[in-house]
């Protein structure tokens, strides 16, 4: 479950973050123009869209400090039991596939009760490498037949394409299957989702597709007749409710890094005419979930604040695609590795949202549970939305400020602004059609580098702002006296149900970043895995597949020095901070 760079490429992720790599050029700030049209509909923020992965490794996600960090951080969605670790785990036994140890706190009933506490709707994920249909139907009864608990979304497999049918050496997913092939798994997907609707009725199934521009996307193994997802979908399409990808973008320098959220619409938009074309008239019904994503793998910000800055921006740009949910990798997960200096500041290569205390080269990480940036760019979400709102369109006038913003249930219009130049402030200028601001001072909700929490003040106006330099602002606006939704009190609601509306994306051109798995095994990143049976030729691979060290989990032994787990994984050894 813990996943990290190899050592060439962190090599090369530590050279590339040094300052003439990272630092931007220096000069006169110039005015950068922001629209917002409030008259729009980019769909309704979904209700359980801010999501996070737990492992059955951490046996510190339902402590109490914790569970309030993720509730006040706005959690709506929790996956287990974790990355690959799923296709190695047994729930009834909560044991691995090879019999490795796991803490026993950290069970399905103990998860289940995690979520209850958060307020978090679970998605699990069915153990298909080492599992069986029964096995996932088995688990589909206890979770709501016999305990209630109403469990809706149902992964069936990690990244199964991981597998090694692509290529000798180029697996890293548990995969017991005597057939490999995405024939196999379709067919097997079937046989999954008939025997757990057959338990429940109403539980939605998901199919794991490559992530477009990623490897292996559009790759063909000797005896196929088509790619992974072409083949998953023509199969098995009609026995699906949702398709998974894994968003890892990567970039090697954190310019790249955070320029990345602009692809998405283009990759959703590959995604959506893959559904339409075997889905038919149930394409409109089919979601797309991101049960995996973080600033990590193939980047040199996992800790620092460009992390901070990717993840709202990330999360809202699959949002306003239609994504129902996007779930960060990791709540702990620790590392192995040295810590950099990225833009002034340590960041500790690991892959969790708050400390888990592991020590490397010589440095340890700060207390155990302190937030990272990573966890304040995630809780910056707060302040711009809550589920139900109505996400409209904006647009920026210079790729350095990255724009969100959402029709609030009070009537009023939150503006989020994310300044990626980490030397320079900048001045912006906001109009509005749609929506008239009062005037005056606004409200806004602020994270900038080396801050340890959101800041709230009276600052600048509705239609100028100068932003810190690497920062968060979100503009909290009113509507003017005598506007609509100037007297509408703010409501007070839990989070609904709420799918966004389907919009046409616009597609961007796709960057060529490398997955985690690459990484792990020397592939560069920046290049596809070149697979020795391939038939289909070399492809730009754009990152996104979670892959790295998480992935190839064995089984997790338990060591009392400072409660650190062990990962034996099947090809290598890692920390895993749980």
């Amino acid at each position: 479950m813990l996943r990290h760079l190899a050592v060439g490429a962190v090599a090369v992720l530590a050279a590339s973050a040094g300052a003439g790599a990272l630092a931007p050029s220096a000069g006169a700030a110039t005015t950068v123009g922001i629209s917002v049209d409030a008259g729009t509909s980019l769909g309704t923020v979904p209700s359980s869209g801010v999501g996070l992965n737990t492992g059955v490794g951490d046996d510190h996600m339902g402590t109490a400090q914790v569970t309030s960090l993720m509730n006040a951080a706005g959690v709506g969605q929790l996956r287990y039991p974790g990355g690959s670790g799923a296709d190695d785990y047994h729930w009834k036994t909560h044991t691995m596939d090879d019999g490795g140890g796991i803490p026993s706190n950290t069970d399905f009933d103990h998860f289940m009760a995690t979520a209850k506490t958060v307020g978090a709707q679970p998605i699990i994920t069915a153990n298909y490498g080492s599992g069986t249909p029964q096995e996932a139907a088995d688990w589909v009864k206890y979770a709501n037949v016999d305990k209630g608990y109403g469990v809706k979304y149902w992964e069936i497999g990690n990244e199964v394409y991981g597998n090694g049918h692509y290529g000798d050496g180029k697996g890293w997913e548990l995969d017991k299957h005597a057939d490999k092939s995405p024939t196999a798994y379709a067919n097997n997907l079937i046989a999954y989702a008939k025997a757990m609707k057959a338990v429940d009725p109403t539980v939605k199934i998901g199919a794991v597709l490559t992530t477009p521009g990623g490897w292996p996307d559009k790759e063909k193994a000797p005896g196929d007749s088509a790619d992974w997802n072409n083949t998953v979908l023509s199969i098995a399409g009609s026995s699906i409710d949702f398709v998974i990808v894994h968003w890892y973008p990567g970039g090697t320098t954190t310019a790249d890094l955070l320029n990345t959220p602009s692809r998405i619409a283009g990759t959703t938009s590959t995604l959506r005419s893959l559904i339409a074309k075997y889905e038919g008239s149930r394409a409109a019904s089919v979601e797309i979930a991101v049960t995996e994503t973080d600033a990590a793998a193939g980047s040199p910000a996992a800790t620092s604040q460009a992390a901070a800055l990717f993840a709202p921006d990330t999360y809202m740009s699959w949002f306003e695609q239609g994504a129902t949910h996007v779930d960060w990798w990791n709540l702990h997960n620790g590392t192995s590795e040295a810590p950099t200096t990225v833009i002034g500041q340590t960041d500790y290569r690991d892959g969790g949202m708050l400390s888990a205390g592991t020590c490397a080269g010589g440095t340890c990480e700060p207390q155990r549970d302190t937030p990272f940036p990573s966890y304040w760019g995630i809780r910056s979400l707060t302040a711009l939305a809550q589920p139900g709102d109505t996400m409209v369109k904006s647009s920026s006038g210079d790729s350095s400020v990255a724009v969100h913003a959402v029709r609030s249930g009070n009537g009023g219009l939150n503006v989020m602004l994310i300044n990626k130049s980490p030397q320079n402030a900048a001045q912006v200028s906001l109009s509005y059609a749609g929506f008239t601001p009062a005037a005056g001072a606004v409200t806004t909700v602020s994270y900038a580098q080396g801050d340890t929490a959101l800041t709230t003040a009276e600052r600048g106006t509705a239609v100028a702002q100068t932003l810190p330099p690497y920062s968060i602002t979100t503009l909290q606006l009113k509507p003017a006296s005598g506007t609509a939704g100037a007297d509408k009190p703010s409501p007070l609601r839990k989070p609904t149900a709420a799918t966004p509306t389907a919009v046409t994306p616009v597609v961007s051109a796709s960057g060529t970043t490398g997955t985690r798995a690459q990484a792990e095994k020397g592939v560069p990143v920046g290049h596809p895995s070149p697979s020795p049976s391939s038939t289909s030729g070399g492809l730009a691979s754009t990152g996104m597949s979670d892959a790295v060290t998480y992935s190839a989990v064995g089984g997790l032994l338990a060591v009392a020095a400072g409660s650190v787990l062990v990962l034996r994984g099947r090809r290598r050894k890692a920390l895993h901070g749980k």
